[in-house]
């Protein structure tokens, strides 16, 4: 049970190239899909859920293609989008009512089941009754991943899913996706590297529709264990110190500013090495990618 894609590519019209012949497997387990604005990502996912047809390529869900067979997609497929609206006039338990419907969950005690069940999962239990109307943005968020829960799919794709969740949400999330992954595949797209470090077994980078990288985080960090470091600077050291080292993080401490860097070598009397983390990585892999003028 895996995804398989192969020579995806995708070209919108105009001539916008969103995917550029993409060789990809996903096997069962949370898959983290990580990359900036505009590199393929719900392209990609678009076109998993059978809602976009592809230029070039072939992909298939566990078995069914994606273009030949989207009727045997869609029946083990839960589908989150990044942006989603629903009726205001609804209550939750209603939404989800209206949704089990349209997927043809016709038995009333399956889907008063897989209802409850799903509002109990996102902690949406207490408000069932209240219109979605009143929600805030992250319940709206909690409720439209009940949504994609409802068919309990075999197959879970989820586009910045972590988006106006508060961090206790965020951390209730992770624990449902380790939890929902034992004999699924949970595809987590987001630009939130932290989400994809707590929870995916397997993760990939996109930049400008191409495949950077594909496979676990310890490979990804690999490259960078031995050429890790920390600077303790002075504030007024910090420019000078971007200018002779690649940056990848800054934060403040009790004594000045702390510094994460990416270098062979540390000649800086202050520096001392430190373990790579998935964000030195992530931002190592961006900027190896980056054009004149673009902003790491």
């Amino acid at each position: 049970m895996d995804i398989q894609i192969r020579g995806l590519r995708k070209v919108y019209p105009g001539g916008v190239v969103a995917l550029r012949g993409l060789d990809l497997t996903i096997p069962p387990g949370v898959f983290g899909l990580l990359g900036p604005n505009g590199s393929g990502k719900t392209t990609m996912m678009r076109i998993l859920a059978t809602l976009l047809e592809p230029t070039a390529g072939t992909a298939s869900v566990c078995g069914h293609d994606v273009q030949r067979d989207k009727v045997g997609v869609r029946q083990i497929l839960g589908y989150m989008p990044q942006e989603f609206d629903f009726y205001p006039t609804l209550t939750a338990y209603e939404t989800l009512d209206y949704f089990a419907l349209l997927g043809r969950m016709n038995d009333p005690k399956q889907r008063r089941e897989r209802i409850e069940r799903g509002l109990a999962r996102v902690n949406l239990e207490p408000f069932a009754g209240r219109r979605v109307g009143t929600f805030s943005g992250g319940m709206k968020q909690r409720l439209g991943i009940a949504q994609a829960l409802l068919n309990d799919p075999r197959v879970l794709i989820m586009d910045e899913p972590t988006s106006g969740l508060d961090p206790e949400e965020r951390i209730r999330l992770r624990n449902l996706l380790a939890e929902l992954a034992g004999d699924r595949i949970v595809i987590l797209s987001t630009h939130i590297v932290s989400d994809v470090a707590a929870a995916a077994d397997q993760m990939a980078i996109l930049h400008k529709g191409e495949l950077l990288f594909a496979g676990n985080q310890e490979d990804l960090l690999a490259p960078l264990r031995g050429r890790t470091w920390i600077i303790d600077l002075e504030e007024d050291e910090l420019s000078r110190v971007r200018g002779e080292y690649f940056v990848t993080g800054v934060f403040r401490s009790a004594t000045g500013l702390q510094v994460r860097v990416i270098a062979d070598e540390m000649s800086h009397p202050r520096g001392y090495p430190a373990e790579p983390t998935l964000d030195d990585a992530y931002v190592s892999a961006m900027k190896q990618e980056a054009e004149p003028g673009d902003v790491v």
